[in-house]
């Protein structure tokens, strides 16, 4: 898979964070909203639109660093994909979790994809050392 597709998608879902954040923003003086500040699906919907950001971010990076990696082609591509799918799945568990607590469980599946993808780009890194 071509590394604009990782770029494209750290810009797009930092673009999608940006504008979350903007609308969580126009109700954040109800204290109220989405059962208070300190409810579970706030802190849910908070953090799955701070994790578009950061996320779509450790994409945009990922690409800069690319060029450095000292790693196989399968190993550069499951870097890839660890990270993009990594970058989806986080806010949208997030976002789940706010609807309905149960669904707490999928986590495991980002993080493992984002520690996978991680873990990748150090070893990639070290190699090259």
């Amino acid at each position: 898979m071509p590394l604009v597709f990782n770029e494209l998608a750290g810009w797009v879902s930092v673009l999608l964070g940006m504008i979350s954040g903007a609308l969580l923003g126009m109700r954040f003086h109800d204290p109220a909203f989405l059962g208070g500040y300190g409810s579970l699906p706030r802190r849910m919907v908070r953090l799955g639109h701070i994790a578009l950001l950061a996320l779509g971010m450790l994409n945009v990076l990922f690409v800069q660093s690319a060029g450095r990696l000292v790693l196989s082609d399968n190993e550069l591509s499951i870097a890839q994909w660890c990270l993009l799918l990594g970058n989806v799945a986080m806010p949208a568990c997030c976002v789940l979790t706010a609807w309905r607590v149960g669904l707490r469980h999928l986590f495991v599946l980002p993080v493992a994809l984002l520690i996978g993808g991680v873990y990748s780009v150090c070893a990639g890194l070290l190699r090259g050392v």
